[in-house]
């Protein structure tokens, strides 16, 4: 029997490329060459696009080495083959850059926080600092409520002054929290009262302060309370909160907070202490302010609450007039503070009003009663020689003012008609 058997290196009959042999021995025609990875145009069962799928050679399961290579009629899982048209897979995402994704917001919020956390830690020690009570504590239910609050502030001169701790800016602040409607009420240095109480010894009003905390102001909640009890006791107003400012630190913190704007109502020249205290330099200075919008750093704005010795605009030299000053300034600098783009300044401007501030109110008090008093539509008055008091001279000799007629229940009957209801 005839049959013909494969050799290695010979391709069977059933071989697609048996038809390019021809005689015996293995040798190739050279008619028809062939070429090594030339599919066929159809593949099995008439598929386009892939080459026959029975083996290359009988008895065989796949192509030998190096022999042209067999597909399935699908090709294999790990085999890409492009399609016309089509995209290009993509590639998976790699697990770091999801993780550094997620990090960053997390790393803003951890910093967020800590920066957060020691702002809110050096607000509680500024608090702790400038008041006798804790920061967060109310005496006031933060200010709420329908009762009227009476706040008297208290300025002086501080260390390094001739009569460094005598309160000659005395301010009362009276406000309904509801309405925010406030009034400012001042209080003349010269008022003439009894210091101590009950001891029969007299003096300024601006002197009662120094006597209750010491000429070096160690007890200075005593001077606070002292003084609050004497301007209630002449006003009728129920004081029972005060702060004191150390005028020579409100220059600092106002520098630090980049200066105030004020708008001068009259123009005036004074005479002015070269060094604030004829007594550290005798020498004067003149100063002017002119009617107008000014700009004014901390020592011009002192300079402006505080000068007396007026030397062309007679109104501006009386205490009352002086007052009124000392309000502007004070109305500036909170505008100031409320401005959001002084807030960055504030850390630096807290350690200023450390040495400058102190009251009996607490800090979360203070804050509600800043927000809530409008200063822009105030009711401004105050005690003098042009309503209820009159000019007249102590036994020794002293300028002073007392109530017309002696008659103190003319104060408590003007302040209640002063009030903004």
């Amino acid at each position: 029997m005839n049959k013909h058997y494969s050799e290695p290196g010979e391709p069977g009959k059933s071989s697609p490329y048996y038809s390019q042999w021809q005689g015996g021995g293995g040798h190739r025609q050279p008619e028809q060459e062939r070429r090594p990875y030339h599919f066929s145009e159809q593949g099995e069962h008439g598929q386009p696009g892939f080459p026959p799928t029975q083996p290359a050679y009988p008895g065989s399961q796949g192509p030998r080495q190096n022999d042209i290579p067999v597909y399935q009629s699908t090709p294999p899982a790990d085999v890409f083959v492009p399609r016309s048209g089509g995209k290009k897979p993509r590639r998976r995402r790699t697990r770091r850059g999801c993780v550094i994704g997620c990090l960053i917001p997390l790393l803003l919020v951890l910093i967020l926080f800590v920066f957060a956390f020691s702002t809110f830690q050096k607000v509680l020690a500024f608090g702790r600092v400038i008041s006798t009570k804790d920061p967060l504590s109310t005496q006031t239910n933060y200010v709420g409520g329908s009762d009227r609050i009476n706040f008297l502030l208290m300025g002086y001169g501080g260390s390094g002054h001739d009569g460094a701790f005598l309160t000659d800016s005395l301010v009362i602040i009276s406000m309904l929290p509801q309405s925010h409607h406030t009034t400012l009420i001042s209080i003349p240095r010269d008022l003439w009262v009894q210091n101590p109480a009950d001891s029969g010894s007299y003096s300024r009003i601006n002197a009662v302060y120094p006597v209750a905390a010491g000429e070096t102001n160690a007890r200075p909640i005593e001077g606070g309370d002292t003084l609050a009890q004497k301007v209630s006791l002449i006003t009728g107003l129920q004081i029972n909160y005060w702060m004191t400012i150390n005028f020579a630190g409100f220059k600092d913190f106002i520098d630090a907070i980049g200066g105030v704007d004020v708008t001068v109502p009259t123009s005036f020249t004074a005479q002015y202490p070269a060094n604030d205290d004829p007594k550290i330099n005798p020498n004067w200075i003149k100063v002017k302010f002119a009617k107008g919008p000014q700009h004014m750093d901390g020592n011009k704005a002192i300079v402006y609450a505080r000068a007396r010795y007026v030397l062309n605009n007679a109104s501006e030299g009386s205490d009352f007039a002086r007052s009124q000053r000392q309000q502007l300034i004070m109305k500036a600098a909170l505008t100031k503070i409320k401005d959001w783009h002084t807030w960055p300044q504030m850390f630096g401007a807290m350690d200023k009003l450390e040495k400058t501030l102190y009251s009996n109110f607490s800090l979360a008090d203070l804050a509600q009663f800043a927000l809530k008093m409008d200063l822009n539509e105030a009711h401004r008055a105050g005690l003098s020689n042009q309503n209820v008091l009159e000019d007249t001279f102590s036994d020794d000799g002293q300028a002073i003012l007392l109530p017309q007629g002696n008659n103190w229940s003319l104060i408590p009957t003007y302040i209640q008609q002063q009030l903004y209801r």
